[in-house]
């Protein structure tokens, strides 16, 4: 444990640049715990404050730049990627999506703070065609931010984060073995609380080509498109409706829907594990609704099928 403790302290801005690019990366290793530790240690004389914030924030950027481009070369399908690294089960882009597209680029001053917004925030950013210079503005102050709170918790608490390494330095190996199990744990919980998100989204889908027959057919199912602004400028499945999932209620009541006995409704979106359609499938159930079932792959499955679609 000494050893890792003074690996730490002459090594710490490499060990912040290393830890922080590998969180914005996608990686499940908190970075947080590292940024206070180091600054602790610059209340020593060995690295100064500002040396811990330029390098946390320029590992932040160079991820986040390399997100960005990847966003708006791959668009969705780098989303996607974002959603499965991220062991949060906050970080559909449907969510991302609402938050980007209320707040935009600024609301990347943030991101870091929430979540997983941040996860996927800075290819969204990309997918958008958010103009450069206003991604790299926001996103530096958002990166200066995030890494000077924990930099100041390190220096602020220096007392009580320099007792703690004394008492793992004094445990010796059974310290570092506590540190490993620490990460273990809360990498194992995030993992259950997505496995938990994942069952409770389990349910019966629909596939593309049963929709299309359905929909050959009179009468036709109700369609519910669940995406957000920015997805149904795409287009829609001809015939959906949209319902806001975080506005469930009112939006049922201005689309004045009722459930005719019988009928068929297939809620979509574009997000991965269809969790958006999920969930609004399980509110229309608790509502009253009969034969609820999410599209299997959601829109992109039904494009990709060469099925068409129409202006939202």
């Amino acid at each position: 444990m000494q050893a890792l403790l003074t690996l730490i302290e002459h090594y710490g801005l490499w060990l912040v640049f290393a830890n922080v690019l590998a969180l914005q990366f996608g990686l499940p290793v908190p970075a947080y715990p590292t940024l206070i530790v180091v600054g602790a240690f610059a209340a020593r004389g060995h690295v100064t404050a500002p040396q811990v914030i330029a390098v946390a924030t320029a590992a932040s950027l160079i991820a986040d730049v390399a997100w960005y481009f990847a966003g708006a070369r791959h668009g969705r399908r780098i989303l996607r990627l974002m959603c499965r690294l991220s062991l949060s089960p906050d970080s559909c882009v449907r969510q991302t999506q609402s938050i980007y597209e209320r707040w935009g680029a600024p609301s990347l001053m943030v991101a870091k703070f929430v979540p997983g917004f941040h996860a996927v925030a800075t290819s969204m950013a990309g997918l958008v065609r958010t103009p450069l210079w206003s991604f790299a503005l926001f996103d530096t102050i958002g990166a200066l931010l995030w890494s000077s709170v924990a930099v100041a918790l390190g220096w602020m608490f220096r007392d009580a984060v320099n007792e703690l390494l004394a008492v793992m330095a004094e445990a010796g190996r059974v310290g570092l073995v506590a540190l490993v199990v620490a990460l273990a744990i809360f990498i194992g919980a995030k993992a259950v609380q997505r496995h938990r998100l994942i069952r409770i989204l389990r349910m019966a889908r629909v596939s593309v080509d049963e929709l299309k027959e359905l929909l050959d057919h009179e009468p036709g199912p109700l369609l519910v498109d669940v995406r957000s602004l920015s997805s149904r400028q795409r287009g829609r499945i001809p015939g959906a409706i949209w319902i806001d999932s975080h506005a469930f209620d009112e939006s049922v009541r201005a689309q004045g829907l009722a459930d005719p006995a019988g009928q068929d409704v297939i809620v979509y979106c574009d997000c991965p594990n269809e969790a958006s359609a999920a969930m609004v499938a399980r509110k229309l159930m608790r509502a009253g609704f009969g034969h609820v079932r999410p599209l299997r792959g959601g829109i992109d499955a039904w494009i990709e099928k060469g099925y068409g679609v129409e202006a939202s």
